[in-house]
């Protein structure tokens, strides 16, 4: 996925993930996106700094079903 695909479906309300369902794409409310590690709750920015690189590589990051998240 494209930084802007992903920044479209996590605005959709879709479920993004990075690598495994363990992580998940959220927007804050400070409007920055987040990968965060759904076990601990330790998060990183979706991009570098410069807010144009991903921190993963595009194939990485999936769209699944709440259904199919891992709890």
């Amino acid at each position: 996925m494209t930084l802007n695909e992903i920044k479209t479906a996590v605005d959709a309300g879709n479920r993004v993930h990075w690598v495994n369902s363990g992580y998940v794409v959220t927007r804050d409310v400070l409007g920055q996106y987040l990968i965060t590690f759904t076990r601990n709750g330790s998060a990183i920015g979706l991009t570098s700094r410069d807010g144009t690189h991903l921190n993963g590589k595009p194939d990485e990051f999936f769209i699944t079903e709440s259904a199919e998240v891992l709890q």
